[in-house]
This record gives structure tokens, C-alpha cells and sequence, in this order.
């Protein structure tokens, strides 16, 4: 069949996604970019494809605002806790509040106050590969990758392992209700897991009030000992909830697309084998190639310009983040897996004032996973067909069946 990609590109609906999106969004995004560049999805509402334009809207953030409470209104209700969590956590507001919440987190999250983790990481990481190895056959997301994050993000918040149980599924089916498309059901299991981890979360801040762990360390305790304006209760549970979420499902993509890529490419495989050097830069063309997050969201409070086209203000603009880094005009030869690409400037972390405060501790996270797996596993192989989440905004696997022998 051949390639219409005009035709793909005027019946794109982020709202009315066929299923063979899911499996494959690429030939759909090179679509966009050829065709519709900015994509009206409906009137004041507008999907971007091209990078040059999805950096631009990135480093205008007076005419492109991160604040969602336009967009969720409708989406959940304002009483709901799905409206309070999204419009209160950093990642979906402006400064003051998010230069204030992101610059408490990010002392918590350079490279020097990380480097603490990375034993703790290894061991982790070995005690999962060796309980692998004894069974011969895994799933990697279940088994591994999904195992990594929780455990790093509760080390963070100082959340004691017996409580660690539920946190994985909370993160699911909060991000699961950001979706395009939300089902009554989605709404339902999003309500749902915010009432738990809103009930856990409280009684965790009045315990660690009453006995302060290390702020150097312990992020909620840099949270609640903040200087400036203190955040209340409520903006400390669900920036709580957003460390969790963001450091969560985001990161389990990076570590399961980075295993089903090298099994799809070996020949990267082998030459990351050959070259362990090449790690940092492989684990950023993971990012590039098959991005966890790939789209992104603002509204413009003025009338602006973007991709030649002039947007009222008030519009909504979609970022479609997994098509700006397969964008050719960014990237050479940008559908080849290229463990050595570089330079290598993905927008996977997005960019500007709102990029990922926790992109150190994904890379981190990354590299040890990724590295012990594959010296440990170097002829590991696929051992039936990867499930594919079926989300538009979050790409990765909810299984991923691996023979290790």
C-alpha cells in the first residue's frame, strides 16, 4: 500500500486514533510534519510535529503557558482530584509557583546529590538480574524495568519499603487520565488512585514534620523545609505525587524500549558491547528514538506565531515531542538507531525553563539498568510479541516476555 501522507495527515485526530497508531506513530508524525506542520485539530487547537517549532514554543514561555486549568476544566471537573493534582503539581504551572517547587526538588536531584543512590542502584539492579537469571525467562517490564523507578523514587522521599506496594499501580492510572481520549473508567481508576496516595501521603508529611530526615537526602524533607514561601500541605501531597509519577512511568519506558530496541537492532547491540563508552550516548538515542513522553501541552496567552501560522490567544497547542525528534531537518538520517548519534539534542526532556528537573536520575537509572542487563544478557532475545501500551502521550510496553538462556 502506499505512503498518502496527505491524506494521513488531514484525517490525524489525537482524539480518534486508529490502532495501528499505537504500535507505530511514526509514519503518522512524518504525516504532520510534511503535510500539516501545525495540525488544527479543532478550532483554538493546533498539533505541532516540526522541532524547530516545538523548541520555539519550549523557550517562549511568556506566550506559551504551561498552566492546565483551561485545558482540565472541562476534562475532569474542577472538584475533582484529578483537577486539583494536574493543576497543582510543577510540571503544569508557570513561575512563580514552578521556579519556587522546582528549584526545592532540583537541589535533590543534581549529579552530586545522586551520586549516593548509584550503590544502592547497583545493588538493586544485580538482585533483580540475578532473581532473572535464576528463572531464564522474564518480563521485562514487570520483573525489571517498572521495579527500578519505585524503588529509586521512594528512596528519595525516604517512603519505607513496606509501603512501597502500591505505588506503581497509584502512578498508572493517575498518568493513565491524562490521555487524549478519558474513559469514564480511566476517570474512575485516576479518582481512585489519588484517594489512596492522598491518604498515604498524609500521614507520611505529619510523620516526617514531627521527625525530619536528611534535606540534603531526603526530597520531602527539602520540600517541607523550604526557604521562602512554604508550600502548603496540599502543594507538598500532590508534588509528592508528581515526583512519583514523573520519575515513574517515564523512566520504566526508557529501560523497556532500551531492551526491546536492542533486540530489534543487535548489530547495536553488538557494537555497545564492543564499545561500553558508547552507553551515555546510546541511552540518549533510546530517548530520541522511542521518547517516553511523547507529547507535551501548553495554551497561549496572546496572540502569537508558531510554524508560519498565527494562533489566537487562548489556543491550545499540543506538542507532538516523539515527531520533533524524528524530524530530518534536527536529525540525520533520523530512523536509524544510531548508538553513537552526536550530537544528539532530543527534546525527550523537553527544554527551557520547564525541562525535566529529574532527567539526571532517568540518565542515571538508565545506564545502570541498561548496562548490567546487557553484560549480563548479552544474547538475550525476545521470547514472544511485546504488548505495546495502548496511550498517545506515554510510549512503552505493559509486557515485555524475554528469554535470557
Amino acid at each position: 500500500m502506499s505512503f498518502d501522507g496527505a491524506k494521513i495527515a488531514r484525517d490525524f485526530d489525537l482524539k480518534n486514533l486508529p490502532g495501528e497508531f499505537y504500535d507505530d506513530p511514526y509514519p503518522t508524525y512524518r504525516a504532520l510534519r510534511e503535510h500539516a506542520p501545525v495540525k488544527c485539530l479543532s478550532p483554538n487547537n493546533v498539533f505541532l510535529s516540526r522541532y524547530a517549532d516545538i523548541l520555539a514554543v519550549y523557550r517562549n514561555t511568556e506566550a506559551f503557558s504551561s498552566d492546565k486549568k483551561a485545558e482540565f476544566a472541562p476534562k475532569y471537573g474542577e472538584d475533582s482530584r484529578l483537577f486539583r493534582h494536574h493543576t497543582t503539581s510543577l510540571v503544569f504551572n508557570d513561575a512563580l509557583y514552578h521556579t519556587r517547587v522546582r528549584r526545592t526538588i532540583i537541589g535533590g536531584l543534581i549529579p552530586r546529590a545522586l551520586a549516593r543512590l548509584e550503590p544502592e542502584l547497583v545493588a538493586l539492579v544485580d538482585r533483580l538480574l540475578l532473581e532473572a537469571e535464576e528463572r531464564g525467562e522474564i518480563d521485562a517490564i514487570a520483573d525489571f524495568a517498572a521495579a527500578i523507578p519505585v524503588e529509586v523514587i521512594g528512596d528519595l522521599l525516604a517512603v519505607p519499603d513496606s509501603d512501597r506496594a502500591p505505588l506503581r499501580g497509584w502512578s498508572l492510572a493517575i498518568l493513565g487520565a491524562l490521555e487524549p481520549v478519558l474513559s469514564p473508567e480511566a476517570f474512575a481508576r485516576g479518582e481512585e488512585a489519588l484517594a489512596g496516595f492522598h491518604a498515604y501521603l498524609r500521614d507520611l508529611v505529619d510523620d516526617r514534620r514531627k521527625n525530619p530526615g536528611d534535606a540534603e537526602h531526603d526530597v520531602l524533607t527539602r520540600l517541607i523545609q523550604s526557604d521562602g514561601e512554604p508550600l502548603s500541605d496540599n502543594e507538598l501531597i500532590e508534588n509528592c505525587v508528581f515526583l512519583l509519577n514523573a520519575g515513574h512511568e517515564t523512566t520504566s519506558n526508557l529501560i523497556g524500549n532500551a531492551i526491546e530496541l536492542f533486540a530489534r537492532f543487535p548489530d547495536q547491540r553488538t557494537r555497545l558491547l564492543a564499545d561500553p563508552n558508547l552507553l551515555s550516548t546510546a541511552i540518549e538515542e533510546v530517548l530520541r528514538y522511542e521518547s517516553s513522553n511523547q507529547l507535551g501541552n501548553r495554551v497561549t496567552t496572546c496572540a502569537v506565531e508558531v510554524g508560519g501560522v498565527s494562533l489566537p490567544a487562548g489556543c491550545f497547542v499540543t506538542l507532538g515531542i516523539g515527531a520533533a525528534n524524528r524530524d530530518p531537518e534536527a536529525f540525520a538520517w533520523p530512523d536509524n538507531f544510531d548508538i553513537g548519534r552526536n550530537p544528539n539534542r532530543h527534546l525527550a526532556f523537553a527544554a527551557g525553563a520547564h525541562q525535566c528537573a529529574g532527567m539526571n536520575l532517568a540518565r542515571l537509572e538508565g545506564r545502570i539498568a541498561i548496562g548490567r542487563f546487557l553484560v549480563r544478557f548479552p544474547n538475550y532475545a525476545l521470547a514472544d510479541k511485546p504488548a505495546r501500551a495502548r496511550r498517545a502521550r506515554f510510549r512503552g510496553f505493559s509486557s515485555l516476555p524475554i528469554s535470557l538462556r
